[in-house]
């Protein structure tokens, strides 16, 4: 059937999905739930059907903050079912951007995970004068269980919701999602039912030549790109299982044989370094073969490129390592999508060896998101790259390299912002993206930096720190690294250690580790860390160099204000931070 709406995915499942298979599947209080095509279906119905009967009418305001679970499908279909609009918003994000979002939304209802989302907008709920009530998915204290709303449902409005969903369109808004945003204020970017359905399709069209039946999803369902693939896999007949936190996810992947899942960059690193650290736990035999095996990894081509002594290797290193890999990612993983930053190549190749397909994209919420993404065909990976642009997605550079893009996934605007949306829509209608690339081998699109990040040296060179970032991370010995030096003389570093490999590297070595506040002024770690900062220097421009670094005890977090829900920097907050340090390094 045709797709033109949103909610028409209801009507495709019931025909895709066998009787009893498991359409969405979710874990509460260490039970699972599944839900059929029909049951799906039934329960979205009921509650359009109530909150109809609660009063919210077409294009009201909802707001979402919840966990991935079933049920945030439930509201997300069944509030475009009677043309309301979700308004889905992080868990994690400050006070102060939750009452700007909820205020300049006008939201009518609230709906939250649990007490502890409810515990984080408390205080600031009275203030927001256009709220009518807040409910919640568990049982929660002092406010409706979501569950009342179905008890609202009455079938004499049938005909009405029936009527109502006739006269929806597919250039209606479906929702409004705020961008996390790395400075001021967050914008509310309306995407319609078709701006997510052609991206949605193109992505179909691409994993329907490498078809996968079982899908996770752990990563927040109110980002533009985990929704997307949500919509994705219910096309393709796709069961989806979700996981409430990433703190569970190698729980959830053993107990679920996920066969596809979409990944930040940051959760591979993390994982990969995972991988590393046991490989450096063992002993003997063991260790040789797996440092072996890693480092064939590291130098994996496509086709056979590596010639026949690698080859004739790469199936040893599998059966006795890489197997090991994919049975602590459930078994029969797949693929993995990634987005939202650039991945280190490295990361990729070593995942491709292990028969892992790292299929890596690139999008923005105004664009529903993909603009380009990896495919399935011959071809269509090269390392480095996100890969070729998608379907129904025009792609154009301005004379700076920023990428610019149109088409029919193009946002239609910044919610009652329009001299913003002027701002990033010129008058030809090309979207700019804020992110500076290029066209490898006329079809291959690489990321270099954000256009807003690049940065000038007192002595006029550009450095775009994403790219010497990322050069630094490489090191198991560092997690994260913040590039400094706008109108400096000289480039420095904020760089956050990787604590559990210092640790582990410690007690190879045979020195004490009692903790990262004491790490960070241990004259061997200081030196060791030196070494791996002099050898990455030896691949960087002179001006890119880094002459001298600051450690700091303490990991980067969405909840102190220094990354964005995206795990991107927020460098003006971090710089205003670590002012004392950074001022510091150039005294």
């Amino acid at each position: 059937m045709k797709i033109t709406r949103l909610f028409d995915l209801l009507e495709q499942n019931q025909k895709i999905f066998r009787e009893q298979e498991v359409v969405l599947g979710g874990k509460n209080n260490g039970k699972w739930t599944h839900y059929t095509a029909s049951q799906y279906a039934s329960t979205v119905n009921s509650l359009s059907l109530g909150l109809l009967s609660l009063g919210v009418g077409k294009e009201d305001k909802v707001a979402t903050i919840i966990y991935n679970c079933p049920e945030w499908n439930f509201f997300d279909m069944a509030l475009m079912q009677i043309g309301a609009i979700q308004i889905p918003i992080y868990p994690t994000i400050s006070e102060a951007n939750y009452e700007y979002i909820l205020k300049e939304a006008e939201v009518k209802f609230i709906v939250v995970s649990n007490q502890e989302i409810l515990e984080r907008i408390n205080k600031i709920l009275p203030g927001i004068p256009s709220l009518k009530g807040v409910y919640s998915i568990e049982k929660t204290d002092g406010i409706s269980h979501w569950e009342e709303i179905l008890s609202l449902a009455d079938d004499s409005n049938k005909e009405k919701l029936n009527k109502i969903k006739s006269g929806i369109t597919t250039h209606d808004t479906a929702t409004i999602i705020y961008t996390s945003g790395t400075t001021g204020n967050p914008k509310g970017v309306m995407l319609s039912h078709s701006n997510f359905i052609y991206n949605f399709m193109g992505a179909s069209n691409i994993i329907s030549k490498n078809p996968v039946n079982k899908a996770l999803s752990f990563l927040p369902l109110c980002h533009v790109y985990e929704r997307m693939l949500n919509y994705m896999y219910q096309n393709m007949g796709i069961s989806i299982y979700y996981c409430d936190s990433i703190d569970k996810l190698r729980d959830f992947m053993k107990e679920v044989h996920p066969e596809i899942f979409g990944a930040v960059p940051r959760v591979i690193e993390k994982t990969y370094d995972k991988l590393v650290r046991t490989g450096r736990g063992l002993k003997g035999i063991k260790k040789q073969l797996f440092f072996w095996a890693l480092n064939l990894a590291h130098r994996y081509e496509f086709d056979g490129k590596n010639g026949w002594f690698y080859n004739l290797q790469l199936p040893i290193a599998d059966k006795l390592v890489f197997s090991k890999w994919r049975e602590a990612f459930g078994g029969n993983l797949d693929t993995i999508v990634s987005g939202g930053a650039t991945l280190n190549p490295r990361l990729a190749r070593t995942f491709w060896a292990a028969k892992i397909k790292i299929m890596e994209g690139y999008g923005l919420t105004e664009t529903s998101p993909v603009i380009a993404v990896s495919t399935f065909e011959k071809g269509g990976v090269k390392f480095g790259t996100v890969g070729p642009v998608m379907e129904n997605v025009e792609l154009g550079f301005a004379d700076d390299g920023e990428i610019l893009t149109k088409g029919p996934c193009l946002m239609k605007g910044y919610y009652n912002q329009p001299e913003y949306t002027r701002e990033v829509i010129d008058k030809e209608g090309w979207f700019h993206t804020g992110d500076i690339g290029e066209l490898i081998d006329n079809k291959y699109l690489k990321i270099t930096d954000r256009k807003k990040e690049i940065f000038k040296t007192s002595g006029g060179k550009y450095i775009a720190p994403q790219v010497v970032e990322n050069r630094f991370k490489e090191s198991p010995f560092i997690e994260n690294a913040m590039i400094v030096g706008e109108n400096k003389n000289f480039t420095t570093a904020l760089i956050i250690p990787n604590f559990e490999h210092i640790e582990s590297w410690c007690g190879v070595k045979g020195f004490e580790y009692t903790s990262p506040e004491e790490a960070i002024r241990d004259e061997k770690i200081i030196n060791r860390i030196q070494r791996e900062v002099n050898e990455t220097n030896v691949h960087l421009d002179k001006i890119e160099q880094v002459k001298k670094f600051v450690l700091l005890p303490k990991t980067w977090s969405v909840e102190d204000g220094e990354l964005s829900p995206t795990l991107k920097l927020r460098r003006k907050n971090i710089l205003a931070r670590y002012k004392k340090q950074v001022d510091g390094l150039y005294s």
